[in-house]
Formats: structure tokens, sequence, C-alpha cells
């Protein structure tokens, strides 16, 4: 028998019965499985717990999130942590590989991982999602997600976006994670719907933010939030984005999912805009309010 990988895996779920067997079987060779579920209406937690998980329940109750709760709380029997999504599936050469970094001395904190997203069945490979690299593997004490403050209360208790703060040094890995969602499109759109609320409210945030940098981010990380406070000034960003994803990022090559994939992400980004203007709206009729 396998002696199993000192490896702690972290997957945080809510009604994904759908995805979450092919996860864990992706993980079926770590030490220990943690799935922080946000009371499953559905088959999850069976499912989970069929396959060997542990299943441990998070009550959001605003403030700290499901990931960093799970980080500051969950008893992990090992140093290094992996963090996965349950529409995502590690592959055998990626287990591998992350085995081996794991099981040397030294080394790096932490990997960034490079996910490979399938949509409509096809590896979206260009509209600037390929490479997609994703803080997933690090010494768990020493990485945080950071808090990106709104107040859109319905966009659900995960973090979404934040990116991981590691205290140390990280690295690549070679080989890709699979992200592949096994849900309907009716679910993507109504995902990217709450996503949207959560969107508006950073965006504001970014808005109300110098373009001078003060986050504790290094590196890519660092270049992208702030070309994002950029990308917040700028106007019709709805265009702009299926522009930069389908023609400058050469989208079209990615033939009908692609077509489709900028098309909703240009949709994505003006949801976005239509309830910016509605919270400044709203802002404005409270003011309007008090001011009486």
């Amino acid at each position: 028998m396998t002696t199993p990988a000192p490896l702690s895996v972290l997957i945080p779920v809510k009604n994904e019965e759908v995805n979450i067997a092919a996860c864990l079987e992706s993980v079926r060779w770590a030490d220990e499985v943690f799935v922080v579920d946000s009371q499953s209406s559905d088959a999850t937690i069976r499912l989970a717990e069929a396959a060997g998980a542990r299943v441990i329940q998070f009550h959001y109750q605003g403030g700290v999130k499901k990931k960093n709760w799970s980080l500051a709380n969950l008893p992990f029997r090992n140093e290094w942590v992996l963090i996965l999504d349950a529409d995502e599936r590690v592959p055998p050469k990626l287990a591998a590989e992350i085995q081996a970094r794991i099981a040397c001395s030294g080394g790096p904190d932490g990997y960034y991982l490079n996910r490979r997203l399938i949509f409509l069945g096809r590896w979206i490979r260009h509209s600037g999602w390929y490479p997609s690299w994703n803080l997933r593997l690090f010494r768990h004490r020493l990485g945080r997600y950071e808090t990106l403050e709104t107040d859109a209360s319905q966009t659900g208790d995960n973090e979404v976006h934040e990116h991981v703060v590691l205290q140390g040094a990280a690295g690549y890995l070679k080989h890709d994670l699979l992200h592949q969602d096994s849900k309907s499109l009716f679910h993507f759109i109504e995902r990217h719907n709450r996503y949207s609320e959560w969107d508006s409210g950073v965006y504001l945030e970014l808005r109300r933010q110098s373009l001078a940098f003060r986050d504790p981010l290094h590196g890519p990380l660092r270049r992208k939030r702030l070309l994002k406070r950029l990308w917040v000034r700028l106007p019709c960003r709805p265009l702009l984005r299926f522009l930069y994803m389908y023609v400058l990022r050469a989208g079209f090559l990615d033939g009908a999912a692609g077509w489709h994939f900028c098309l909703l992400s240009s949709i994505h980004e003006y949801h976005i805009s239509l309830k910016i203007k509605e919270k400044l709206q709203d802002g404005r009729q409270r003011r309007h309010s008090y001011a009486q």
C-alpha cells in the first residue's frame, strides 16, 4: 500500500454533488482532506464522507470568510495545504510533482499552480485565461487570503477573487490544475450574477483608493491589482473587455467556445457597471433623505 503524501487538502463547498466525487478522487493520494461545507442541501456531504473526506460545517456570521476561517481553525496534521475548488481536478502528473516538491527540504514556502479552464468542452487557451497562476499550495501557517471589503452580503461566505498573501517565497509548478465544472450554464450564469454583485462593491472601493500602491502583494499580482485600479476608472468597460479578450488576446482561436466565453465575460462586466450605477444612485438617495 502506498503511503499517503504528507499533505492536507482544503475544499470549500456548497451544493457540489456533481463535482465533488471527481475532485476527491483526484486527491486520494493525500494524507487528509477537509471538505468545508456551508449547509449543502444536496448529496455533497454524503458523497464527500463516502470518499473518506472529513466534512466540517461553516456557519458564516460576517467577517472572516470560509477559506481564511479554515486556515486558522482546522486541525491540519500536515505542514503543507493544497486548496481546491470542487470543480477542480489534480491530474496524475501534477499530483506527482506536488508530492516531490513538498518532500524536499528547504525551497519555497508555497507554489503557484496554473489552471487550465475547460468551457463548453474546450480548453480556453487564449482570452487572457491561460496561463492562470494561483497560489494554492503553501505552508498553511504562512498564507492567508487578503481581505477586500465590500458590503455585498448576498455574494456568499467564500473568498471569490482574493489572493493568498504568503509570508515567504513562492515557486511555480510545471503541470496544470484542471478546472472543469460539470454544472450547467444555468449555474455558471447564476454564480456570475453573485460575482458581479461582489465585483461592483470591489470596483467602488478601488475607485476610492489612490493609484499609489501599498497592498502587501508582489510581482505579477501587484501589477494585476494596480492595473485593476486603472481599469475601474475607464469608460466602456464591457466593450473594452470583449475586444481585449476576443481580439487582443486571441479568444477567437478557441472557436465557438471562445466566442461564448468572451461574450459572457463582457456581459459580466456590463452587469458590474449597472450595479455600480445602482449603488451610487442608492447612496445619493439615502444622502438626500438624510438631508431633508
